[in-house]
């Protein structure tokens, strides 16, 4: 039914879909594939950060601690609520031209698939950082108790008890996350991105057939959001069946 398209000029919405589809079927493939590499990349890189962050934020200070490690915190926390700040209260598409042209500007050589990520993975981290410490607070404070009762290091209470149980808590929030990357990927066109809507855009110029340029790019980013939000979906119930967390009682066994 495709073929004959490439013989005459299509006649209907759909038609030219099919058309243009089937003709620049390599730009979009190409379009979809960086579009995934910035979001994926981006979005691992940025939990990571966001969770170190998290981490930081929620590091808690006693009188026996020296006025060192007191300082060396503050510094920590002072920059990490700058910089969460910074990047929740500004655009994504304003960080974009800012990191680009600025580091450009600055004589820092950076590609546009470099700056996309960098840009992706600061915005997420900055997000993430609020969502992990979020998430370490909802954990009853008698878990760290009871860690810190049986011995456990304060960084191994963290790490062993309250990670765990804060991650799976906090996985509908990432997937969204990571979601949004996929659709937010859009704006970083502005600094040269051939991602999907600069596929489309470029494509729909050759006919100016944008509406349905725009028709087949919506299908794609429909079809790869509605995958991983199942992917995640399956992934938040397999976490949730886990409620025996036996990290404690191995610690006692050790002792």
């Amino acid at each position: 039914m495709i073929g004959f398209l490439t013989a005459q000029t299509p006649t209907s919405t759909v038609g030219w879909m099919l058309f243009l589809a089937e003709r620049y079927a390599a730009s979009f493939w190409q379009g979809t594939w960086i579009t995934l590499y910035v979001a994926v990349v981006g979005t691992i890189v940025g939990f990571v950060m966001g969770f170190l962050l998290g981490i930081i934020q929620d590091i808690r200070m006693s009188r026996e601690d020296n006025i060192v490690k007191k300082c060396v915190v503050k510094i920590l926390k002072a920059v990490c609520s700058v910089y969460v700040e910074l990047f929740r209260d500004t655009p994504m598409i304003v960080q974009a031209m800012v990191i680009y042209y600025g580091l450009r500007q600055a004589n820092v050589e950076i590609g546009v698939m470099a700056a996309a990520v960098l840009v992706t993975l600061l915005n997420t981290g900055a997000y993430m950082a609020e969502t992990v410490r979020a998430g370490i607070n909802s954990i009853d404070l008698g878990q760290r108790e009871g860690g810190l009762a049986l011995g456990m290091s304060p960084m191994k209470v963290m790490f062993a008890v309250v990670l765990p149980q804060a991650f799976k808590n906090i996985i509908p929030e990432m997937a969204n996350m990571f979601l949004t990357n996929l659709k937010m990927t859009s704006v970083l066109n502005v600094i040269g991105l051939s991602e999907l809507f600069m596929t489309a855009k470029t494509v729909a110029g050759n006919y100016y057939k944008y509406f349905e340029s725009y028709l087949i790019i919506a299908a794609i980013y429909f079809v790869l959001c509605f995958l991983f939000n199942k992917l995640f979906l399956y992934l938040e119930k397999k976490m949730a069946l886990k409620k025996d967390y036996v990290l404690a009682v191995e610690f006692m066994d050790n002792q």
